[in-house]
């Protein structure tokens, strides 16, 4: 597994996208859906405003050599191109992540895409070296088991422990919920054990922040929920190990 350090490297070549949350999004009735491979540059940049504006997807893992959702992008789609939108509250299908982008600040947003990432060719840039630092990671299909029942992961975009389960989820081409927890006001930056310790009745912003220490105790990333095991796991080392040993297949 590449190190923290390089994640967190990965993080800040990418200036931070993907860790405030601004505004107030609209939310939307159904869960979107978003075709996607961890480790392409192109995937990286919707992944990081679907944190921006706190929205929820569910993500169908398609890395290089797999089988499972691939197909049903061309099916859907009628090509093989990630990453690819499914918006079912509104019927729409799109390739191409500026276009994504622009729709998604112009739905749930509901303002026009912001200077920064109308930045196209910068923000490209950035993300593919990121990607390159990584090595592959995210990038790869692994034999795996198939789950019965929909994981669930708490995580936002630029978190360097989040990064690491989120490309062994795609390599395993293992579905999940995301729940994007992005940060929304200056507290949110304190570590979260240092914070518990001195404010430990401090109220998170935001639905999916409050949802998250509800349901695991305190707010930190990733929280991997796996019902179909009934396994709640903190620590990403921890999550990794969980995932390998439940639905890693060795070769």
């Amino acid at each position: 597994m590449k190190s923290i350090w390089n994640s967190a490297l990965v993080s800040t070549i990418n200036l931070w996208r993907g860790t405030q949350v601004y505004g107030m999004p609209v939310q939307p009735k159904k869960t979107l859906e978003l075709y996607d491979m961890e480790g392409g540059p192109y995937c990286r940049l919707v992944r990081e405003v679907l944190t921006e504006l706190d929205l929820e997807v569910i993500i169908y893992p398609c890395p290089k050599g797999g089988t499972r959702f691939r197909p049903i992008v061309e099916k859907l789609g009628g090509k093989m191109q990630l990453p690819f939108l499914v918006d079912p509250n509104t019927n729409t299908t799109l390739y191409e992540s500026g276009d994504i982008i622009d729709y998604l600040f112009k739905t749930y947003g509901k303002r026009p895409t912001p200077l920064k990432w109308k930045l196209g060719l910068l923000n490209k840039k950035t993300s593919k070296i990121s990607s390159q630092l990584r090595a592959g990671a995210g990038l790869f299909a692994k034999k795996s088991k198939k789950p019965a029942k929909l994981l669930e992961l708490y995580s936002f975009e630029s978190s360097p422990y989040s990064r690491p389960v989120r490309e062994l989820l795609c390599e395993l081409e293992i579905p999940y919920l995301l729940h994007n927890v992005g940060k929304h006001e200056l507290t949110d930056y304190i570590l979260p054990k240092i914070r518990k310790v001195i404010l430990p009745n401090y109220h998170f912003k935001g639905a999916p922040r409050q949802e998250l220490v509800k349901r695991g105790g305190m707010m930190m990333v990733p929280y991997l929920i796996d019902p179909n095991t009934q396994t709640a796991l903190y620590e990403s080392q921890e999550i990794l190990k969980y995932l390998k040993a439940t639905y890693a297949v060795k070769e």
